[in-house]
């Protein structure tokens, strides 16, 4: 049986975080970062970033962190979810980047120390389909239901349709694809990443309905979502600008269930939404302002989740 929340997250501390141009021309919640300096919004984001991880281990999350390379400049290797995801039955799965300066994020050592730390049986990647201008960015493009085997996904610059049908094929998921859109200076346009929008946990699933314009693709999402059992808690597109759909819910060493979401997320939430979602987990969140304005993405982004099969002399870690 597939699981759907982890136990474990992988995280990477940043060493050069700052707006990246090249991830901006479709990432619409990226600010212009001409009034503060690259150092400052590093040591701001760094702080943000310790402060969260503190959050997630008092809360008996464990958290696997390594450091980003100081050799290149790796703006966004603090979202190390669009470049790797890890699996139940020990499978290792790499990326296609929409952005060349975010290709630098796959690394081998950080592979080599997975491979090291759990069961890995098998290391596969898609990043070739960069040549034909092709991506597919990890668990930001693909929001997957494990358990029920569907992997649902907005279609956009960095979410292709071919690499979908590609992961889909060789993983054994159902596609679920759709148009996510969002509305920029009057226009609606692709948002970005799927998991912007929407979060399929164990038992529920917030998802930004507004943004599928399409009524038959909406009906389809919202279909699939309850026929799997999950409670579908709706979101606005207003909430979704504040990461309301960018969280994740994990389990700690205590086996209790928690929802991570960042404080932003947190309190665009109605007391309706909020009791609703403290029926499947207790609320965590934390302040990342910084993260979320220059680099467009939210504490989801921030948590690789490892699936990998642990040896039995490092359950108790």
């Amino acid at each position: 049986m597939y699981s759907q929340i982890t136990d474990s997250i992988f995280m990477v501390r940043p060493a050069h975080f700052y707006r990246n141009d090249q991830t901006a021309i479709n990432n619409y919640f990226q600010y212009d970062a001409a009034e503060v300096s690259k150092n400052e919004i590093q040591v701001r984001a760094l702080e943000e970033f310790d402060l969260f991880v503190n959050k997630l281990r008092l809360h008996n999350v464990h958290v696997e962190i390594f450091d980003d390379a100081t050799s290149n400049e790796t703006p966004d290797s603090i979202f190390p979810n669009n470049w790797l995801t890890m699996h139940d039955d020990g499978v290792i799965l790499t990326y296609p980047m929409f952005a060349e300066n975010r290709r630098q994020e796959r690394r081998q050592d950080i592979i080599d120390q997975l491979c090291r730390e759990f069961f890995v049986h098998e290391i596969k990647s898609f990043a070739d389909w960069e040549a034909k201008d092709k991506f597919l960015e990890g668990t930001g493009s693909l929001i997957l239901d494990r358990p029920n085997r569907i992997a649902y996904a907005a279609m956009s610059g960095r979410t292709s349709e071919e690499v979908l049908e590609d992961f889909c094929d060789k993983l054994g998921y159902e596609p679920m694809q759709f148009k996510a859109l969002q509305t920029v200076d009057g226009n609606r346009l692709p948002i970005y990443h799927t998991n912007v929008m929407m979060s399929v946990g164990e038992n529920f699933a917030v998802v930004c309905l507004d943004c599928i314009d399409d009524p038959v693709e909406r009906a389809k999402v919202d279909f699939s979502l309850k026929k799997t059992g999950k409670e579908v808690i709706a979101i606005t597109e207003k909430q979704v600008n504040s990461f309301a759909g960018n969280i994740l819910q994990v389990r700690n060493a205590n086996g209790k269930a928690i929802i991570v979401m960042s404080e932003a997320a947190r309190e665009s939430y109605s007391s309706k939404q909020i009791k609703a979602l403290e029926k499947h987990g207790h609320i965590l969140s934390s302040p990342i302002p910084t993260i979320e304005k220059y680099g467009g993405g939210g504490v989801r982004c921030m948590m690789a989740e490892i699936f990998l099969p642990t040896p039995t002399l490092k359950k108790h870690r």
